[in-house]
């Protein structure tokens, strides 16, 4: 039992995702920040309205607090935008530069230091060893 969880802990896959489940939450609170100090103030100077969370409506003695939700939409809508227009667009933009050079024939720009060609033939030859076994 300890051997599969040591087993799944150290795959590349699982660190990779807690890494970035770290970085998400750092970048989450950045962007919540940039919601609450200049997007809300922003929607507010047009709507007249800077907190949305006590926004409400009263139908047969039900209260329905729909502001709290608007305030995690419009946060989400945000959280979302920057990272569309921050993350996935520049890395797209990379990655089509580059297949436009590999297909013009251009080698990559840097070439692969020994050490990372070493790692990488370590990893195959693990890979290899675990499909095999």
């Amino acid at each position: 039992m300890i051997k599969g969880f040591k087993e799944f802990i150290m795959r590349g896959n699982v660190v990779d995702l807690a890494i970035a489940v770290v970085i998400g939450a750092a970048f989450n609170s950045v962007v919540q920040e940039l919601v609450k100090d200049l997007v809300t103030p922003l929607i507010a100077a047009i709507g007249g309205n800077p907190d949305f969370s006590s926004l409400k409506f009263t139908i047969n003695h039900s209260t329905f607090k729909y502001g709290a939700f608007f305030n995690a939409v419009i946060s989400f809508l945000v959280v979302a935008a920057a990272i569309y227009f921050l993350v996935v667009m520049p890395l797209n933009k990379i990655a089509e530069r580059r297949a436009a050079k590999l297909a013009k024939g251009e080698p990559d720009p840097e070439p692969k230091p020994e050490e990372i060609i070493l790692l990488q033939q370590i990893r195959d030859i693990l890979w290899k060893e675990r499909a095999q076994g």
